[in-house]
């Protein structure tokens, strides 16, 4: 059996092959007292800032890499058991996580450790934005260049990729997660409201923009409200949410644009004819792309399926794994 993972710090993505995509859960795992694991992925997310004392939900993934190795482990033998309907005993599933481009060696074995550990019979990694890119349909094998932006919730991931391999790329520490806390902090700042951070994502879901709105979108906001200590209802518009993720945006543009500029020119002019593709969570912001095409002229489209190129290219690359093979990270 094989299975893709694109192991998020937002969601982890399982794509098993012939079945397709077969799990999106959030990355979270409710843990009790001894370690105890109570839940885990949506069931987890709705107990995050809802939870007793002695039940803590954790999101074990940090930045795309991980942070708590044990709740790691015991996160992928719970999504990989339910892909495997439990049959995991009989025959153990060769597996495919896909890493951030610019995790360390001692990151890429502790991903492979813990797959192993959840019962992995191999475990193989593949970069994130090449898996991104084998998701999108990109021809990644061709001497062509290819532009690829991967906002994922921990991590973006920005590469350039050519004869199945990444040219230049730049990992940047920020992505959707980024955004809700800046939404969050925002609101705190301008309206003296304490608001959860799936609030916050909310907030950004349904009125976020990284460019202004022909008409204006609003919503009502609810939290405590720090003064008073009360619960307090405000309304909140789509330009002010502009306003809160501006500065998030701006590195996002700052690395598009960096690693544009360490792109040899026989590739630049690749990416000018065919533009940059954007995949991920975040790339479903709106006009994201369009903000991107603004800044460096270089024409922006988001990948259908954005969400879940990551896993597709992780479960292709397995089932196609002699073509791919040496665009894999290699085997620590």
């Amino acid at each position: 059996m094989k299975i893709g993972i694109d192991l998020g710090t937002a969601n982890v993505i399982v794509y098993v092959k012939g079945k397709g995509i077969v799990i999106t859960e959030p990355s979270v795992v409710a843990v009790g007292e001894d370690n105890r694991i109570v839940a885990v992925g949506e069931e987890a997310r709705e107990m995050i800032g809802r939870t007793p004392g002695n039940i803590q939900a954790i999101r074990p993934m940090k930045d795309g890499v991980i942070a708590d190795y044990v709740i790691t482990e015991a996160m992928l033998r719970f999504f990989i058991g339910k892909a495997t309907k439990g049959r995991i005993g009989f025959s153990r599933p060769e597996v495919m996580i896909s890493v951030p481009a610019g995790v360390t060696s001692v990151e890429k074995r502790a991903v492979r450790d813990a797959a192993l550990k959840a019962g992995a019979k191999e475990a193989y990694l593949i970069e994130e934005p090449l898996a991104a890119a084998i998701g999108a349909n990109v021809p990644i094998s061709g001497p062509s260049g290819n532009m690829i932006i991967d906002i994922g919730g921990g991590t973006s991931e920005i590469a350039v990729i050519s004869l199945g391999g990444i040219v230049v790329s730049n990992s940047l520490r920020v992505g959707g997660n980024k955004f809700d806390e800046s939404i969050a902090t925002y609101i705190r700042k301008k309206y003296n409201l304490m608001v959860g951070e799936r609030t916050a994502e909310e907030v950004k879901i349904q009125i976020g923009t990284a460019l202004p709105l022909e008409r204006e979108l609003t919503m009502e906001v609810r939290g405590r409200d720090l003064i008073a200590g009360l619960p307090r209802t405000i309304p909140i518009t789509s330009s002010e949410v502009m306003e809160a993720i501006e500065i998030p945006l701006q590195m996002l543009v700052a690395a598009v644009r960096q690693v544009l500029e360490q792109t040899p020119p026989e590739l630049s002019s690749d990416i000018i004819d065919k533009g940059m593709v954007m995949s991920g969570g975040g790339s479903l912001l709106r006009n994201v792309d369009k903000l991107l095409t603004q800044v460096t002229g270089v024409p922006c489209h988001v990948a259908e399926n954005s969400l879940n190129c990551v896993a597709l290219g992780t479960g292709l690359a397995l089932e196609h794994f002699d073509f791919f093979k040496k665009s894999l990270v290699s085997q620590i």
